[in-house]
């Protein structure tokens, strides 16, 4: 059997895939797997796979219903490795990567989720705007906890999604991912991770940062444009909704919550003006909570036995 699975679950990326799948062949120490899941692709997503596909490690599985929380199930149900490795279709894996995430499993029974340090890949001839703070760079993938392993006890500094993997046992603990949290097509839907972080944490499982499980992500030019980084941070808030409805946490102290936010958002957006990043990443705050009040009024507006989980 092997001992990881590493799955690309992926959406009309073909120009990143191909860089992805060949980091993946290169991993270097360990017995392992690799799945591609195709989530609803309409470019040539299948060709870029199906060109590779005489390496033995490699398997090609099409999921038509679109959502990446669906296609992390998908790719959890096509393998029975033990501990299940999730990179980002336009991320590059070091080629360390899986036998640095199966070691820690090894040594850590406890340990439910793990992920590593991330660095940005920067699109030829382009260099980091200066209105992107260190927090909004977050938002393109970047995580550093430093060099060395640290155990996360605070769901807010969960792993990444383009760089996370998780033992198999605790996900069908749970029941796999919620298919209400995570990117639906060009809904920027998010905290899946941080969902998962604070179920495993309350179950008495281990949560850890590891440096040396290195993943670099190319980030695309149209990321580098303030619109896009306005319309994750809406669906960021929405997401931040849902998972209160989840746990249920919902009600009229949504609105103070989310009032609050988004004055503090504004103020410190004006009191940092002449600092064009943090006043940009406290607008981009702010505009977020917008979208998590609307949908906090429309929880409040719909009446209970016409709610459900089915956004």
């Amino acid at each position: 059997m092997y001992e990881i699975a590493a799955i690309i679950c992926t959406h009309n990326r073909d120009r990143y895939l191909g860089d992805a799948i060949d980091s993946l062949l290169a991993q270097e120490g360990t017995n392992y797997e690799i799945l591609v899941v195709d989530n609803g692709s309409t470019d040539t997503t299948k060709q870029v796979v199906e060109s590779r596909l005489s390496h033995p490690r490699l398997k090609y599985v099409y999921e038509p219903i679109l959502g990446l929380s669906v296609a992390r199930n998908t790719g959890a149900q096509e393998t029975t490795a033990p501990i299940l490795a999730y990179l980002d279709d336009d991320a590059i894996a070091s080629p360390q990567w899986l036998r640095v995430l199966v070691d820690a499993y090894q040594h850590q029974e406890k340990l439910a989720i793990a992920g590593g340090k991330v660095t940005l890949i920067w699109p030829e001839g382009i260099s980091p705007p200066q209105w992107i703070s260190e927090d909004l760079a977050g938002g393109l993938g970047a995580y550093d906890l430093g060099d060395k392993m640290v155990s996360i006890t605070n769901p807010q500094l969960t792993p990444r999604g383009l760089n996370y993997s998780l033992r198999r046992l605790f996900l069908e603990k749970i029941g796999g991912f919620d298919v209400n949290l995570g990117r639906v097509g060009k809904k920027l839907l998010s905290n899946e991770e941080l969902f998962m972080t604070e179920l495993a944490l309350t179950q008495g499982w281990e949560v850890a940062y590891l440096p040396d499980a290195l993943v670099g992500h190319n980030v695309s030019p149209e990321r580098l444009k303030p619109g896009w980084f306005l319309r994750r941070s809406w669906w960021q808030g929405v997401s931040e909704c849902y998972r209160e409805e989840i746990a249920g946490r919902t009600g009229i102290v949504q609105l103070r919550r989310g009032g609050e936010r988004l004055m503090r958002g504004l103020y410190k957006s004006l009191k940092y003006v002449t600092n064009p990043a943090l006043s940009f990443d406290n607008l981009v705050y702010a505009y977020g909570q917008i979208g998590y009040l609307k949908e906090a009024i429309q929880l409040l507006l719909t009446p209970k036995n016409n709610k459900n989980t089915n956004h």
